[in-house]
């Protein structure tokens, strides 16, 4: 299974952007997938996941209301769509799945994701 993240950038604070997890071996259709980000000198921080077998959500507290996830099962990708971006935003975001489904409260836990994508470089600029 490969994972490929997309879809960052740079942009100022308040503007938005969309992330993509696109898979490649599989369906998403199998185990939730997760979205997480890491800061420069901070550790990886869960962001959002989704259970793609009941397109039930999680975030993190800090993004709610301003991220939305979400799957398309047509083009087998996750999106992550982020609004009223804040510099505490910059980071490089990486998507991850596993094999198997979980309980959705256990989705926020990056060791029980199998694979991860490359990351995408997030820059929100003041």
């Amino acid at each position: 299974v490969q994972l490929q993240a997309s879809g960052g950038g740079l942009v100022q604070v308040g503007g938005s952007l969309r992330l993509s997890c696109a898979a490649s071996g599989r369906t998403f259709s199998s185990g939730p997938v997760g979205w997480f980000r890491q800061a420069p000198g901070k550790e990886r921080e869960f962001v959002a996941a989704i259970d793609t077998w009941t397109a039930g959500t999680v975030y993190e507290d800090s993004v709610k209301g301003r991220f939305t996830i979400s799957r398309d099962k047509t083009k087998n990708t996750v999106s992550l769509e982020m609004n009223s971006l804040k510099p505490e935003d910059t980071a490089v975001y990486y998507c991850a799945t596993r094999d198997g489904r979980i309980i959705i409260s256990a989705m926020n836990r990056a060791g029980v994701y199998h694979y991860w994508g490359q990351g995408t470089l997030v820059t929100v600029s003041s």
